[in-house]
């Protein structure tokens, strides 16, 4: 599609959605799930796509304790289509030998378990970086389980213009405006789909707002940037760095952080301008994926295909703008890189709700099989998504590990991420430990405060459980239980830090001996524990009401 017709389709599609779907994912008719991925988004710039929080925010839920469980591009993107950590399924990185297109197995994925199970399989756009260029990558390979290929080839996919396609084995290159072309190419796809008797998967993956060629900035220091649509080029020339990003930037006291970071210069004040006029520019760039959501979003309702799809929104992580001295990037374990957007939209997503529990993109893909019914061959380490979207306060007690091979001036780490604390570990004996309720910026690690001396022997522990998981065992909850006996409930367990009973119950609940009196004949606790754990146990009781 050029990028007239793209255009004419993108405006004709700024109008207001309905409501999602009503079907649940064991219903009689299999929802289609549709993946709309950004490359490098922060949370914070959500705040420039209205039409993404009108036609999935206002009819869908949003998670806002999202993360990726290693912020680099194709291991990100592996985990999305394997529902792994990186130690799992082996990419490491973006380039070979650990990482790469080659480094995963492509037998057995998303797209073959989903073929399986009777869906008709599409993508549109990025794909794992090396696809094409890779030795015994060909650009015309198509991967197994895809009916309806349309990748970019590298390394053309960093380019806005002039991009290559391998549109199901045949290459061609284009000239359009990349994000307006892969959403007029994922409408012609739910066209052509609509039509087909099975249901579809399709995966679009935009290129913004990840720096690309032509940059729009001209900065002799090698700041690239994204090439916003010349429609919106300047929308937002003015506008300063966002107070998330001012708390941290250009950290005045780096002492706390390890030797490799406080290495790092203080960002003068031209570097600062650099910086500033890049984030202004992927702000621009994020908003013709803004108009591409919406029309994609138009063309499910006019197919009539809305109401019966599941759409997922996210990133594959975030990105640095300053803060802490990282002018440029992401990989490190700092909230800007490593925390996402996610938003659901569909059968069974209630309609304009929040969820607040931790969750990591190793869930997408179990939420997925769970919506249609395809089954993984292969542990899955995380977990689906719909018991949260059901339960605004269930808690299943896990935490999340977050993985860096090393690369990019950053020294290999392995993090855990709970609701108070990230911890970190290097491959080279530094820590960090910050404690998330106090210090939300991360601009004072406490890992040699004698004071939190209990909290980082327990996430140590923890930590060295997580960090080669697998499956189950990547969520387990930690271990305190809850009793009921002639209707007095009590906790108890290991590291319980406070306790929260509700329903009808006179209680003695926040601090020892966590102790509440039932009244009614439903009882939940919410604990959580020395190491920033939360969990809910549940019970239905008899003869307390």
């Amino acid at each position: 599609m050029r990028a007239t017709a793209a255009l004419a389709l993108l405006a004709a599609a700024a109008v207001s959605m309905s409501g999602g779907g009503v079907a649940p994912p064991d219903g009689p008719t299999r929802p289609n799930v549709v993946v709309l991925m950004t490359d490098d988004q922060t949370v914070e710039s959500m705040r420039v796509m209205p039409r993404v929080r009108e036609v999935l925010a206002d009819n869908g839920t949003t998670f806002t304790n999202s993360f990726v469980s290693e912020s680099l591009c194709c291991p990100s993107r592996a985990t999305f289509f394997t529902g792994q950590y990186a130690h799992n399924h082996g990419v490491l990185g973006n380039f070979p030998p650990n990482g790469g297109y080659g480094r995963l197995d492509k037998l057995e994925w998303l797209p073959v378990w989903l073929q399986r199970a009777g869906y008709r399989t599409m993508h549109v756009g990025k794909f794992l970086n090396g696809y094409g260029q890779e030795v015994g990558s060909p650009p015309t390979e198509v991967p197994p389980g895809w009916d309806d290929w349309n990748a970019s080839v590298d390394p053309s996919t960093y380019r806005y213009y002039g991009y290559m396609l391998n549109e199901n084995g045949t290459l061609r290159t284009y000239e359009d405006y990349s994000t307006d072309l892969y959403a007029g190419r994922a409408m012609d796809l739910i066209d052509a789909a609509a039509a087909d008797s099975r249901p579809f998967f399709l995966s679009v993956a935009f290129l913004a707002p990840h720096d690309g060629a032509p940059p729009d900035l001209d900065d002799p220091q090698g700041l690239k940037t994204p090439s916003p649509a010349p429609r919106h080029r300047d929308a937002f020339a003015f506008a300063p760095l966002p107070l998330s990003v001012q708390a941290s930037f250009d950290e005045a006291d780096m002492s706390d952080k390890p030797a490799f970071l406080r290495r790092r210069p203080r960002i003068d004040p031209g570097r600062a301008e650099a910086i500033t006029e890049n984030y202004r520019q992927r702000l621009e760039s994020l908003l013709a994926v803004d108009e591409a959501v919406d029309a994609i979003v138009e063309k499910l309702r006019s197919a009539g295909e809305l109401d019966n799809t599941l759409i997922v929104f996210t990133s594959d992580n975030g990105f640095f703008h300053g803060e802490h001295r990282i002018q440029y990037g992401k990989v490190l374990p700092y909230e800007p890189s490593i925390r996402v957007p996610l938003i659901l939209r569909g059968p069974s997503v209630p309609a304009g709700q929040d969820r607040r529990q931790l969750v990591t993109n190793a869930d997408l893909a179990p939420t997925i099989l769970e919506a249609t019914g395809a089954v993984a061959t292969k542990p899955e380490d995380g977990r689906s998504l719909f018991p949260l979207l059901k339960d605004p306060g269930l808690e299943s007690g896990r935490d999340l590990l977050v993985e860096g091979p090393g690369g990019f001036d950053v020294v290999a780490f392995d993090a855990l991420r709970t609701y108070r604390y990230l911890y970190v570990q290097y491959v080279n004996g530094s820590r960090e430990l910050y404690d998330l309720d106090r210090d939300p910026n991360q601009l004072q690690s406490v890992h040699a405060d004698p004071a939190y001396a209990d909290v980082r022997a327990e996430l140590a522990r923890r930590l060295a459980a997580l960090k080669n998981c697998v499956g189950r065992a990547c969520g387990t909850r930690p271990a305190v239980r809850l009793r009921v006996r002639d209707c007095d409930a009590r906790v108890r367990g290991r590291g319980i830090e406070k306790v929260d009973f509700s329903g009808e119950r006179r209680s003695r609940d926040r601090s020892p001996p966590f102790q509440a009196v039932v009244l009614g004949r439903s009882l939940r606790a919410r604990v959580r524990t020395l190491d920033g754990r939360v969990v809910t146990l549940d019970r239905r009781l008899s003869g307390c009401g």
